[in-house]
C-alpha cells in the first residue's frame, strides 16, 4: 500500500477548505442580497417584528411590529390583510387613511386601521417617530401590500 506524502495530503486539505469557504461565502452573500432585494426597506424605515402567534380565530394570527421612521421619512400608500391597531411611542407621525383626513399623532395617540384600507404614514416631526403597530391578519397573506 502507498501512502500520500503527508505535505501534499495537507496541502491539498488546505486547498479543498480554502475552496469550500469560498463557495460557501459566494453562496451565503448571493442569497442575502436576493432576501434583501425582495424584502428591502428603506434605511430610514426600521420594521422590527417582536412577536407572531396564532389566535383562537381559525386562519387568523396577531403580529406585532415596532415601526421606526427617521426624521421627514415616509412609508407609502399601502394596505394590509387584517386590521391594523396603532400605538405611538415616541416623535410625531401624520397618518393618511383613505376616506378620512389626514390626522397627527404624538407619543401615546392610538388609530385603527381596517382591513384592506389603503394608507401612508409620515414622520412630521424632529426626532425618530417611532410606533407599535399590532395587525391581527389572515395567516399566509404578505403583511404589507404596497399600492401605487
Amino acid at each position: 500500500m502507498i501512502w500520500p506524502n503527508p505535505v501534499r495530503l495537507l496541502l491539498l486539505t488546505m486547498l479543498l477548505t480554502m475552496l469550500l469557504t469560498m463557495l460557501l461565502t459566494m453562496l451565503l452573500t448571493s442569497s442575502v442580497v436576493a432576501m434583501q432585494g425582495s424584502q428591502a426597506q428603506p434605511l430610514n424605515i426600521r420594521r422590527i417584528e417582536l412577536q407572531r402567534q396564532n389566535l383562537i380565530v381559525p386562519g387568523r394570527e396577531v403580529i406585532q411590529v415596532r415601526v421606526e421612521l427617521d426624521r421627514g421619512a415616509a412609508f407609502g400608500r399601502h394596505e394590509h390583510p387584517g386590521d391594523e391597531i396603532i400605538y405611538v411611542i415616541a416623535g410625531s407621525f401624520e397618518y393618511e387613511v383613505e376616506g378620512r383626513p389626514a390626522i397627527r399623532l404624538s407619543a401615546g395617540g392610538v388609530l385603527f386601521i381596517p382591513s384592506g384600507v389603503i394608507h401612508a404614514a409620515r414622520n412630521v416631526g424632529t426626532e425618530t417617530a417611532v410606533e407599535l403597530a399590532t395587525y391581527v391578519v389572515e395567516i399566509g397573506k404578505p403583511l404589507v401590500v404596497v399600492v401605487d
